[in-house]
């Protein structure tokens, strides 16, 4: 293969993964390394891997759900486009880069620390297994949300050798919240899921059900958020970052509505890519004012 093809392979995969989406648990994890380096600063390579880590680990992930689901997506209307199902993305190419991915979260793990390295192959466990969940259970959104989750306890550990409660309430956090916001995200497929036996909320308890258990969850996340502040000082510049969370998720819920989904990509992306930074400047400011 030449350099052109091989690029447009590079070019197919990052496509099909939506490298973008990082942005959701990025912040969470850059966060918990900020706390980490308030108490014992941080030398700039230690920041580095963990960029690179984040990177790898939801690269990984997402190449092994897009390979894992390549039929699924072939024949749903909906995803039929994406890289790989459509066959633009050659299989091969995608199981090189979804192993370099993982490859790469686990060399960054073993920079960082030598408990960070023993945790890396559980983490890609979960990581990957959440892509086999819609085939067993219903509650496949919150598996998503825990896997995403794991992100501050993961930076927690490879940076002091243990976990506390503070990247613990801050993953109660991102699984409520991303469970909440893959609920609504999965109201798409909810007839497809029902009808080749996919398992999801929607699937299960329809729109209006689905609608609730997403609201409950964004619910519970704030109710995590303003529980951080017991784990670790904040000042008041993290309450008002908390106060414009709750107003995004509120704006999120209002766009989904029974029998309109017509700005779900506003909801999805816009609304909970401001989220996480929100989040981040909060926990920063919180600790300097």
């Amino acid at each position: 293969m030449n350099a052109p093809e091989a690029k447009a392979q590079l070019r197919a995969f990052a496509t099909d993964i939506k490298l973008s989406h990082t942005i959701f648990a990025l912040p969470f994890a850059l966060a918990a390394a900020w706390l980490v380096h308030r108490a014992t600063p941080l030398a700039v390579l230690d920041w580095v891997w963990i960029l690179v880590a984040m990177v790898g680990a939801r690269s990984s992930a997402m190449g092994f759900n897009r390979i894992v689901d390549q039929r699924i997506d072939a024949a749903n209307p909906r995803t039929v486009g994406r890289q790989l199902a459509s066959g633009r993305l050659d299989l091969s190419w995608a199981w090189g880069l979804t192993l370099g991915s993982a490859a790469l979260l686990v060399f960054s793990a073993w920079m960082l620390s030598p408990e960070a390295l023993l945790a890396s192959p559980a983490v890609i466990a979960v990581l990957w297994g959440y892509s086999l969940t819609k085939r067993f259970t219903f509650l496949c959104h919150v598996w998503l949300g825990f896997a995403l989750g794991l992100s501050p306890a993961c930076v927690w550990l490879a940076l002091t050798g243990t976990v506390t409660a503070t990247p613990v309430v801050m993953g109660a956090a991102i699984l409520a919240w991303v469970g909440g916001f893959d609920t609504l995200y999965a109201l798409q497929d909810r007839e497809y899921d029902q009808e080749v036996g996919l398992n999801s909320i929607p699937a299960r308890l329809g729109e209006v059900g689905a609608l609730r258990v997403s609201s409950a969850l964004h619910g519970f996340c704030l109710a995590a958020l303003m529980a951080l502040p017991l784990t670790v000082p904040l000042s008041w510049p993290y309450f008002v970052a908390v106060a414009v969370i709750a107003g995004i998720l509120a704006w999120e819920q209002s766009l989904v509505k029974p029998g309109d989904l017509s700005r779900m990509n506003a909801a999805f992306f816009n609304a909970n890519a401001w989220v996480s930074v929100v989040a981040f400047v909060g926990i920063v400011a919180g600790t300097l004012v």
